[in-house]
């Protein structure tokens, strides 16, 4: 990926549907409790996240999962929700027990509620937008 140019590859990436309720929520929520400032966000409807959603085999204008790149590895569906909470530190850090549930089952829930995110919890007019301090960790 980095050899692509799309972004620094120093931080794994959240690439994040920038319109979802639900996905902007959870966008926040990794901004506020990654004290670390491991991750960094892409709306897939920017440039940056919709290159990277492209170079995973990922339509960006029809997804029905977020990403976490992490250099070469990409990550996608419960996976990458598992990855995200697992770097998330105490006590978020205690979702990452759902591991242990078979990745077809996971899956299957992350597939349903992806499908039906906007009909769930909603669609946004536009993207989110990140003040000024977020903007920082922003691609």
């Amino acid at each position: 990926m980095a050899s692509e140019g799309l972004t620094d590859t120093s931080h794994p990436i959240i690439v994040f549907d920038g319109v979802c309720v639900l996905c902007t929520a959870n966008a926040r929520f990794v901004l506020k409790y990654d004290r670390r400032g491991h991750f960094r966000l892409a709306a897939m409807q920017g440039p940056v996240g919709a290159g990277l959603m492209r170079a995973a085999g990922i339509d960006p204008t029809n997804p029905e999962t977020l990403i976490v790149v992490d250099g070469d590895r990409i990550l996608r569906d419960s996976d990458a929700a598992i990855a995200i909470w697992r770097e998330l530190g105490w006590p978020w850090k205690i979702a990452a027990a759902a591991n242990c549930i078979p990745r077809p089952i996971r899956d299957s829930v992350y597939g349903f509620i992806a499908r039906n995110r906007y009909r769930i919890f909603g669609r946004l007019d536009q993207c989110w937008v990140p003040t000024a301090e977020q903007s920082q960790r922003i691609v």
